[in-house]
């Protein structure tokens, strides 16, 4: 056997993701923020590329007749650039009329009426207005007006630094007077005033702790309370009868016990969080049309628009040495690309809404109780797409209906077969007949997991015990042993009222 070296041709296929087709798949599963941090980063990167100022409504109508991804969406942006340096520079000193120097100090690009600014704007008051206020500002200004003595201010400063958003205490009153060298008794002393601040159970070292400080700040902390917020666990049980026993008062004393307990707080520092809750802005719009079907459309807002200047880069080229003129090229090259993958990922949303609409027709109509079940297979198939695309489509994008605003991801369920051997049923749908049988049911003849399971044979859908089971946790609905104690309590309480 003889071994040397022999060069052989062989041709093989393989899929070679290259940089724009990777980015183009990132794009496709952004979300509307932050597809418009992306196209700001790259604004700020590109000299090419401009936002664009057209109308959105336009942009939706056209993404939703035009049958086929256009070629190229670049757009020359010469009509829209102003070559007046006042524009460019609305800082310098221009014919515009000035003002006084005391507001100059304040706005400075104001206009000459002092209530525009120089690019011409109105001045936006809303945006002066003060911040809302943090829990530690809100806890600060009550240890001023509590505390007189150093000693205890400089204490209540340290108790203050250990809340965390819920209004809780995370630090050890027996480490903060070691660390500061303060007796214990001390800390202890400035702590109860803490615990009496607004709003009431900040400073708590735990729930019950938190609860107790509410009732005693509506005078409801007797000594029935105090035996029930010392038992909360019998209270997540629902062993109301242990717990009666406990606090010593009969059904209807419990029952209004239990009312008042829920009408407390157990975080009340969240209503100083410095977050705010950013809306949910919705993809597409589904509305009803006159023709009786449903019309899919684009949300305008959520459309990102850019531009590129192609006469200013006829015009810097043409001046350039041959790396800046390499470097030109490439940021065109870069833009159009863009331009159309911001195109095509506009028409490929469109798409899949659309034929989730389709399938889902009987929803929209009906409500949930119709909801059909339905996979990414399905769609892929129906729009001739890969079930991967669907899948980075449906991640946290929106839809608009007039049932409400859903996840598109909403709309994908898992199928239970028929006991009759018709259509499958969603198992959303299936939650949701759960939650209406329990919801129906009386006192006297609560439904455990296997009556829900015959009753809902009967009515087409086959189902195990374990399942219902599943749903029934998953919608936070207590056991029918849980569900029978406090239907009885609740009742009792309401015949003897």
């Amino acid at each position: 056997m003889v071994l040397a070296p022999k060069l052989h041709l062989r041709q093989t296929q393989s899929l070679v993701m290259t940089p724009q087709l990777l980015q183009s798949i990132k794009l496709l599963q952004m979300t509307h923020l932050e597809l418009e941090h992306f196209l700001d980063a790259e604004i700020e990167r590109n000299p090419l590329l401009e936002r664009g100022e057209d109308n959105a409504e336009e942009r939706a109508e056209t993404w939703q007749n035009d049958p086929e991804p256009r070629e190229n969406t670049a757009e020359s942006i010469s009509d829209r650039l102003d070559s007046s340096l006042e524009n460019l520079f609305p800082d310098d000193p221009g014919t515009q009329e000035r003002i006084s120097s005391d507001l100059s100090a304040q706005w400075k690009s104001a206009g000459g009426n002092g209530l525009q600014s120089g690019s011409g704007t109105a001045f936006d008051l809303e945006s002066t207005t003060a911040a809302t206020p943090t829990l530690r500002d809100h806890v600060n200004g009550q240890i001023a007006l509590a505390f007189t003595d150093p000693a205890q201010l400089l204490i209540a400063h340290e108790l203050a630094d250990g809340l965390d958003e819920a209004g809780y205490l995370s630090l050890d009153t027996g480490e903060l007077a070691q660390r500061i060298g303060a007796a214990r008794e001390a800390v202890n002393a400035a702590l109860s005033t803490c615990q009496t601040f607004d709003p009431p159970g900040i400073f708590a070292r735990d729930l019950a702790e938190c609860l107790a400080l509410q009732l005693i700040a509506q005078d409801r902390y007797d000594p029935a309370m105090k035996a029930m917020v010392e038992n909360l666990e019998l209270l997540a049980k629902r062993d109301f009868r242990t717990l009666g026993r406990l606090c010593g008062v009969d059904a209807e004393d419990l029952a209004d016990m239990l009312s008042e307990i829920r009408a407390l707080d157990p975080k009340p520092g969240m209503a100083f969080s410095g977050g705010t809750a950013d809306p949910v802005v919705p993809d597409i719009v589904v509305r009803a049309a006159s023709d009786g079907s449903w019309a899919v459309e684009l949300n305008p807002e959520t459309l990102p628009r850019v531009l590129v200047n192609e006469p200013y880069y006829a015009q810097v080229s043409s001046q350039a040495r041959e790396g800046e003129r390499q470097f030109l090229s490439e940021c065109l090259q870069s833009a159009n690309w863009l331009a159309r993958s911001l195109d095509q990922r506009a028409k490929t949303i469109l798409k899949v809404a659309s034929e989730i609409v389709r399938q889902q027709d009987a929803f929209l109509v009906h409500g949930v109780s119709h909801l059909r079940p339905l996979n990414l297979r399905t769609v892929a198939e129906a729009i001739g797409m890969h079930e991967s695309t669907v899948s980075r489509v449906t991640v946290n994008k929106y839809m608009m209906t007039p049932r409400g605003t859903f996840e598109l991801r909403y709309f994908f369920t898992s199928a239970l077969g028929s006991a009759s051997g018709g259509d499958a049923h969603s198992s959303e749908s299936v939650r949701d007949r759960i939650r209406a049988l329990i919801d129906a049911e009386k006192p006297s003849a609560v439904l455990s997991d296997d009556t829900l399971v015959d009753m809902l044979r009967e009515e087409g859908i086959e189902i195990a015990r374990r399942t219902v089971a599943k749903y029934r946790e998953a919608l936070n609905i207590p056991s029918s042993v849980q569900r029978r104690r406090e239907k009885k309590m609740l009742a009792a309480a309401g015949t003897r009222a």
